[in-house]
C-alpha cells in the first residue's frame, strides 16, 4: 500500500470557497489521506475556545484535542506554543502567521452554557488561506462533554474524509469485587469513558449486551430467570425476556431497522440460531442440526448473516442469508474463530481468533479474503465491537488473575491500540451509533 506524504495530502481538493456557519460541510481543503499502516498523524492547531467563562472554553478544547490525538489521525500542538491562546471564531486568521508556526489545519472555536450548550467553530487551511468548514452547534446542558464531541465529529469528518465517532456511547459489562464473587452489571458511558450510567442492579449474572441501531433499546442474556434467558429492555427502562419456553437462550444481536433480534437457543446438546421481533412475534428457527450455532451479526443490508458454528469440528465463520440457509464457511486460517460483527459500512468482518497461543482480532472480507491481524495479545481478548465509521474497532481484554478485564480500542489498520479507562474491570462492549 502506498500513502501520500502530509503536504501532498493538504493539497487534494483545493477548489471550493468559505463555508457560512451553520450549513453543511463542503469537501475538505486540508484532507488526511489514509491507504494504509505507514501513516503520520496531521499536526493540527486547536487554541482555547473563546468563552465568557475562559476555564469552560479552556476545558471543552482539550477535550477536543484529547479525542483527535485517540483518534490516531491527528497530533494537536500544544496550546502554550501557539501563536494565540484563545481562538477567534468571529475573524479570518492571520495566515501568514500561522503558517510561520508550520501550521497547516488550524481550528478556531467558541463556546457558551446558559439553558443549553452552544458552540462556533471553524476550520481553516492555513497554507490555502480558505476556510475548510464552519458549524454552529449545541446540544444539552446537563451533559455539556457532548459538544465537544460534536465539535470533534465536525472536524474530523472535514478533514478525514469519513464520519465522526466521538458522540456516541458504549454499553458493556462493568464487573467489580472479587474474581470468585464478581458483580456484574450493565453499564453505558461515553466512547471515552466518561458519564457512565449502571442499567441493571448486579443481583442476576448478566452480559453480553448490544444496543439498537437507535441507540435507545439493548437486548442481554441475564440469569434472572434461573437459566440464561435474551432480555429486551429500554435504556432506563423495564426489561422483559424476548422469547418464553426456550431452555437457553443468548448471543443476541439488533437487525439492521432494530425490529429483530437474531439470537440462539440452546436444546439437548445443539444450539441453534433464531430470530425474534421485539414486539414479541413467533421466534423463527434459522439454522438446525447438532452443531454449536452461535454469535449471529446481520450485514448492515440486513440480507445476511455471519455466525460462529463448529460444524466442521471446530469454530469457524459462517455466512448465510437473513432467513437461513445456504451457509458457506468463510474463515480458514489457522485455529478457531468466533464472535463475528458486521462492520456498518458491510465492507468487512471483525472477529476473535485463537491461534499459536495467543487471542487476535481481526478482520476479513464477507468472503474470507483479505484477513488482516489488527491485535494479537496472550491475554484472552474477544468481542469486537464497531464504531460507526467503521474505522474503529473496541473489545475487551483479560490478562487473568486478579487484574480484571478492561475495554481497548484499534483502528482498523492496526494501528493505535488504546485502553479505554472505565471506573470498573469492563467487557463485552457494544458501540452505538452516533447520537441524534
Amino acid at each position: 500500500m502506498t500513502l501520500l506524504s502530509r503536504r501532498n495530502a493538504l493539497k487534494l481538493g483545493l477548489a471550493g470557497g468559505a463555508l457560512a456557519l451553520g450549513t453543511a460541510a463542503a469537501r475538505a481543503l486540508v484532507e488526511i489521506v489514509v491507504t494504509g499502516g505507514n501513516f503520520v498523524p496531521l499536526p493540527i492547531a486547536i487554541p482555547d475556545f473563546a468563552s465568557s467563562d475562559p476555564a469552560f472554553g479552556a476545558e471543552i478544547a482539550e477535550i477536543v484535542r484529547t479525542n483527535l490525538k485517540r483518534s490516531g489521525l491527528f497530533v494537536p500542538l500544544d496550546p502554550a506554543s501557539l501563536p494565540q491562546r484563545v481562538g477567534n471564531v468571529q475573524n479570518e486568521p492571520d495566515f501568514a502567521t500561522w503558517r510561520g508556526a508550520n501550521v497547516d489545519a488550524l481550528v478556531m472555536g467558541s463556546v457558551e452554557r446558559g439553558g443549553e450548550v452552544s458552540s462556533q467553530v471553524r476550520v481553516w487551511d492555513t497554507q490555502a488561506s480558505a476556510q475548510v468548514v464552519g458549524k454552529a452547534l449545541k446540544t444539552e446542558a446537563q451533559n455539556y462533554r457532548r459538544i465537544a464531541h460534536i465539535v470533534s465529529d465536525a472536524i474530523y469528518a472535514s478533514l478525514s474524509g469519513g464520519s465522526g465517532y466521538f458522540d456516541t456511547r458504549v454499553l458493556f459489562v462493568s464487573e467489580s469485587g472479587p474474581k470468585a464473587n464478581r458483580v456484574k452489571r450493565i453499564a453505558i458511558m461515553d466512547q471515552d469513558g466518561f458519564n457512565p450510567q449502571y442499567l441493571t442492579s448486579g443481583k442476576s449474572l448478566a452480559f453480553g449486551p448490544k444496543i439498537s441501531p437507535r441507540g435507545d433499546s439493548l437486548v442481554f442474556t441475564s440469569y434472572d430467570d434461573g437459566n440464561p434467558q435474551v432480555y429486551y429492555a429500554g435504556l432506563g427502562g423495564a426489561s422483559r425476556k424476548l422469547i418464553n419456553n426456550a431452555p437457553m437462550s443468548f448471543a443476541p444481536q439488533f437487525s439492521p431497522d432494530g425490529g429483530t433480534v437474531v439470537f440462539s437457543v440452546s436444546n439437548g446438546g445443539s444450539t441453534n440460531i433464531y430470530s425474534a421481533g421485539v414486539n414479541g412475534a413467533r421466534p423463527t428457527q434459522l439454522t438446525s442440526g447438532a452443531a454449536i450455532d452461535t454469535s449471529p451479526s446481520y450485514a448492515p443490508d440486513g440480507s445476511r448473516i455471519c455466525f460462529e458454528s463448529d460444524r466442521g469440528g471446530s469454530p469457524q465463520i459462517y455466512v448465510m442469508g437473513a432467513g437461513g440457509g445456504g451457509a458457506q464457511r468463510i474463515s480458514y486460517g489457522e485455529g478457531s474463530y468466533s464472535t463475528p460483527v458486521w462492520s456498518p459500512d458491510g465492507s468487512v468482518i471483525a472477529y476473535t481468533r485463537q491461534s499459536g497461543g495467543q487471542f487476535h482480532i481481526g478482520t476479513m472480507k464477507p468472503d474470507g479474503s483479505g484477513e488482516r491481524i489488527l491485535s494479537s495479545s496472550n491475554s484472552v481478548q474477544e468481542g469486537p465491537t464497531w464504531a460507526p465509521n467503521s474505522r474503529v474497532i473496541m473489545f475487551s481484554r483479560d490478562p487473568g488473575g486478579d487484574a480484571g478485564p478492561g475495554l481497548w480500542s484499534v483502528d482498523i489498520w492496526g494501528r493505535n491500540e488504546l485502553n479505554i479507562k472505565t471506573e470498573s474491570f469492563a467487557s463485552d462492549p457494544s458501540w452505538s451509533g452516533l447520537r441524534g
